[in-house]
């Protein structure tokens, strides 16, 4: 894993890396660090992905800067996912040994009954899935039209994948943001690099949604497990 993260460093010596150069990247690491584990936390014995925390939250740290790039809209969804990844790396930091993937953290906090808790990891965790999922709408929406209203495509995203977890209050502040979403040209430009055509992004972020879709289906099947991918916000 460090030879393939020194070969990506070197090729960003040659060519600046977009936003979403970056966040393939990131997903290149964590699927080559995955591991797969045995788990008989249900009466059946169960393989699922053991997910190595420290990069999985490098990802969604990027994820925070995609979001910045759609402006205030997404404010309230960046504050979530930046004081959720603040609470994993306060449990790894406990003890970086024991609790460096995921999968440990939530097996912890079922042991103890706390994975349902409103400060809980696996709650945390569940809410990072969910800003991923809507990010992977959103790419999806774009990659097949990169001239659809912006507004429409955020809009149907957060139908999607939040609006039916959130609160009354979260879905109206969200409502009255969303007049402030750029239009299409401005977000693509922004997320381009210098002399990056707009068929460039679309690639990239094609590669983009070919990693995070099986990586949303292993979290989702982790959040399952331990039974907390039903939880609304608190």
């Amino acid at each position: 894993m460090k030879r393939k993260r020194c070969e990506m460093e070197e090729a960003t010596k040659e060519k600046k890396i977009t936003m979403i150069g970056s966040a393939v990247e990131e997903l290149s690491v964590l699927s080559i660090a995955k591991t797969t584990i045995v788990t008989t936390e249900t009466e059946a014995t169960t393989n699922i992905i053991n997910l190595p925390l420290k990069p999985l939250l490098s990802f969604c740290r990027l994820i925070i800067q995609v979001l910045d790039k759609i402006g205030p809209t997404m404010a309230v969804l960046r504050q979530d996912i930046d004081q959720n990844i603040k609470r994993l790396e306060e449990m790894w930091e406990s003890d970086p040994i024991v609790y460096s993937n995921l999968v440990e953290i939530m097996r912890k906090e079922a042991n103890e009954g706390s994975s349902k808790k409103p400060t809980s990891c696996s709650r945390a965790a569940l809410w990072l899935t969910r800003a991923m999922d809507f990010t992977l709408a959103l790419l999806q929406r774009l990659v097949k039209d990169m001239s659809q209203n912006m507004e429409q495509a955020v809009e149907e995203s957060y139908n999607l994948t939040i609006k039916p977890w959130h609160g009354w209050i979260s879905c109206a502040a969200f409502k009255v943001a969303l007049k402030l979403v750029p239009n299409n040209n401005t977000f693509i430009n922004v997320l381009a690099g210098k002399d990056e055509s707009h068929q460039m992004v679309q690639d990239d972020i094609r590669s983009l949604i070919s990693l995070l879709i099986p990586l949303l289906s292993q979290l989702h099947s982790i959040l399952e497990l331990y039974e907390v991918h039903k939880l609304k916000s608190t």
